[in-house]
């Protein structure tokens, strides 16, 4: 059945969601702007959020092109990104994880919002940003999915930039509450969600490298190691 840009765009937002999982990396970037006020973390959430957009929409504009202008094979990329995230899940799993990303600047000022969102920006753009937020799981989709839209048309193409656009709101909106958040889990709760992220994160990149490697070798790992719950599954 042909896919229309209505399907496009709720496939693909459902697809970056899951892949982005912003609900999941708030206790993260609650850390990291642990002692900032509210309108300080919506100057970072801003920034972040921005960022997200001008990458997916990048690499949903260019598509393969990229790829192909380096002559890098998306099996490459799934086995590059997913060697990425596996060093970023295990250091996760560290004690001393949360405490690398704690804002120890003492001249702070609350009222410096613009300065603080720059700042902080420079620190988390990795890991936070990239590869947590946009790694190659949602790159990918939104390489896949600009595919459909170049068969759709017009409407294929507004249709992804609009779920680029809402997942990217949605981030902002989730990460500028990060405050309240970290006040009901406290310092352990966030240490210990952050730690099981990190476990998820370590098996979402093995996933990557199988698919990978079994793309790569055209066949060569069980389809049912690859994709354990059918084309479909996520």
């Amino acid at each position: 059945m042909d896919m229309n840009a209505v399907d496009l765009g709720v496939n693909l937002f459902v697809a970056l969601f899951a892949l982005a999982d912003p609900i999941g990396n708030v206790p993260i970037f609650a850390a990291a702007t642990l002692g900032a006020t509210a309108a300080q973390r919506r100057g970072i959430s801003g920034m972040i959020a921005l960022t997200m957009i001008g990458f997916l929409v990048f690499f949903f504009v260019t598509g393969l092109a990229l790829l192909e202008f380096f002559g890098i094979s998306l099996a490459a990329f799934r086995i590059a990104g997913g060697i990425l995230l596996l060093f970023l899940g295990l250091d996760m799993t560290r004690d001393d994880f949360l405490k690398a990303f704690a804002d120890v600047d003492p001249t702070n000022d609350p009222g410096d919002v613009r300065g603080y969102a720059r700042r902080r920006f420079q620190r988390l753009v990795v890991p936070i940003a990239i590869p947590l937020l946009i790694g190659p799981g949602a790159i990918s989709a939104v390489i896949i999915q600009a595919g459909e839209a170049r068969e759709i048309g017009a409407a294929g193409w507004a249709a992804g930039l609009a779920a680029i656009v809402a997942v990217s709101v949605v981030t902002f909106a989730c990460f500028s509450v990060s405050g309240l958040i970290s006040r009901l889990l406290g310092e352990v709760g966030m240490a210990i969600v952050v730690r099981v992220l990190g476990l998820i994160l370590c098996a979402l990149a093995v996933q990557f490298i199988i698919v990978g490697l079994g793309e790569a070798t055209n066949g060569f790992i069980n389809l049912a190691a690859s994709a354990p719950y059918g084309e479909g599954g996520h």
